[in-house]
């Protein structure tokens, strides 16, 4: 005897489906939440306080009682960077740096990572050790070698040497590589080889594959060693101190600072006015370039 059939149950169309109660938040999550707020204020507060003091009047920035805020704010200080001597140039200094580091990092990384990964040759693990080995080593033990470097260089390849841009550019580019190459070498090696056999039975030639198909897949990385190389490049002082001596039309605006740091007393207000100015930029580039920082190489790989 078969049993009798079972009614199917009935279907409950999706808009009059009951929301499923929501599950409470779990302790250890609400403390990370918190933990994380609190560090991010911790953070940021030496920035608002940066911005703050440069709006301020000149009695409240060195008050005995300072205060998180200001009922007076004020442009004063600002009015005294920008009427300063030279610094629309020392703002342009700043800028043809840290673009040309930015732009010889990130196309010599790229084509140094992708030999890396992509070919076999000897000496090849010894150079990447010697790509770590060059991180360790502090840039202030070099600046004295390095101001040597120049002054010699100089006198065989013009605008290399000191007192130029290009004193402030091939330092630069040198401690920035080597960060740059171990970076980008991860996101080479993630781009599967059949991608590049697949490009290679369409036709398309090692120099076709390397610029329209793999420099988009490793341009996220691209962007991460750029912001690092821009922000190293754009606040650096060591450099600009040690071999910009009698040039001062090439400094750049850290250098433009010092104006405002005085035997008898500091202007604070015009400090912390030029660090808003010089803080400016590095924003707008990051701010930028923000969407590649977060887009993932397996989404480019999948799409």
């Amino acid at each position: 005897m078969s049993a009798p059939p079972v009614s199917p149950r009935p279907h409950t169309p999706s808009r009059f489906r009951l929301p499923r109660p929501r599950r409470p938040a779990r302790p250890w999550r609400l403390a990370a939440e918190a933990a994380a707020v609190v560090i991010a204020l911790v953070v940021a507060f030496p920035l608002y306080w940066m911005v703050l003091s440069a709006f301020k009047p000149e009695g409240e920035v060195q008050s005995a009682h300072p205060r998180p805020w200001t009922l007076h704010p004020q442009l004063d200080a600002f009015r005294r960077v920008f009427v300063q001597q030279d610094f629309g140039r020392y703002f342009v200094n700043s800028l043809v740096v840290a673009g040309a580091v930015v732009v010889l990092s990130a196309l010599i990384a790229f084509l140094a990572a992708t030999a890396v990964v992509r070919f076999r040759f000897r000496f090849r693990t010894t150079l990447l050790i010697m790509f770590l080995i060059a991180q360790m080593v502090p840039v202030e033990a070099l600046a004295i070698p390095m101001f040597f470097l120049m002054r010699d260089l100089g006198t065989a390849v013009p605008g290399v040497g000191l007192n130029t841009l290009g004193s402030l550019i091939l330092p630069h580019l040198a401690f920035s590589l080597p960060f740059a190459i171990w970076m980008l070498r991860g996101f080479v090696k993630a781009v599967p080889e059949t991608l590049e056999e697949a490009a290679m039975i369409d036709g398309a030639s090692r120099a076709r594959f390397l610029w329209q198909v793999l420099f988009p897949l490793v341009l996220p990385g691209l962007v991460a060693t750029s912001v690092f190389s821009f922000i190293s490049a754009w606040n650096d002082f060591l450099f600009p101190k040690s071999f910009i001596i009698s040039a001062t039309e090439n400094s750049t605006l850290p250098m433009a600072l010092l104006v405002f740091f005085k035997p008898e007393q500091n202007d604070w207000g015009g400090i912390m006015a030029g660090s808003t100015v010089m803080t400016l930029p590095v924003l707008v580039f990051f701010v930028l370039v923000q969407r590649r920082l977060v887009s993932g190489l397996a989404g480019a790989v999948k799409g």
